[in-house]
């Protein structure tokens, strides 16, 4: 069985509400992953020019070529367990993530040995931004506002790099990412012009609200005058006993 198989809803802790609608869902591509966030092209350089230094000194001393390479085999080996176990790593978090865009708020779903989710609601979110690369990935960083805070190291991967005192979530090695970020756009508009939309109802009502009130005072006084100048007029009865 999944370690997600509790999900009802793939991506998601939960159902999604009435009214809310999801928009995209994807995942960060693993290959991606590796190159720009495990590094693993840089360690393998690293590696390589250690392998060269370390040829260079023994050739140095007056060893010869191949018992220099056969000396150096331990290098190698340390490198492709390096490299091995770093690529596996991006291949778990790549299985784990899953990126949701609602028209409400941002999902992250992540964790290999211990699965959690995010929610961002779009009212948290200051702006977001956009980092494509030659293969049409990319990174969408998210700007939270001040009251909102997230852990660097908990949601690592899924933060902006360096950013240690304010992290910013951020969709990661997304294939695809400006289209997106379109559709990212997209819905921070059409939920900000809603929210625009609400307050501004909200403000017209609590405005006539005043204006009902007394309207319903003045009603309310006619009708107490109506009806005390009945009770002062003569009835007919009384009028035809006179």
């Amino acid at each position: 069985m999944s370690e997600f198989a509790f999900e009802p809803v793939h991506g998601l802790p939960e159902n999604l509400p009435p009214g809310e609608a999801l928009r995209w869902q994807g995942a960060p591509n693993w290959r991606v992953l590796a190159r720009r966030a495990f590094y693993v092209r840089t360690v393998a350089f690293y590696f390589g020019l250690l392998m060269l230094l370390r040829l260079a000194v023994l050739i140095a001393e007056g060893i010869s070529l191949r018992d220099a390479m056969l000396w150096s085999l331990w290098m190698v080996t340390l490198a492709l367990v390096a490299i091995g176990i770093l690529t596996l790593l991006a291949w778990l978090y790549g299985r784990s993530t899953v990126y949701s865009i609602t028209d409400r708020r941002v999902v992250i779903r992540f964790g290999v040995a211990l699965p959690m989710a995010v929610n961002i609601p779009f009212k948290s979110i200051e702006s977001a931004g956009l980092r494509t690369y030659p293969d049409g990935s990319g990174d969408i960083p998210l700007v939270l506002s001040e009251a909102q805070k997230v852990s660097y190291l908990i949601m690592w991967p899924n933060v902006r790099p360096w950013r240690f005192s304010n992290a910013q979530p951020m969709l990661r090695s997304i294939p695809e990412a400006a289209t997106v970020a379109e559709i990212l756009a997209e819905a921070l508009r059409s939920a900000s012009a809603e929210r625009a939309h609400e307050t501004a109802s909200a403000s017209t009502s609590a405005h006539d609200a005043p204006q009902d009130a007394r309207a319903r005072e003045t009603n309310a006084s006619m009708s107490d005058d109506a009806s005390d100048d009945t009770s002062l007029a003569p009835s007919p009865a009384k009028a035809g006993g006179q």
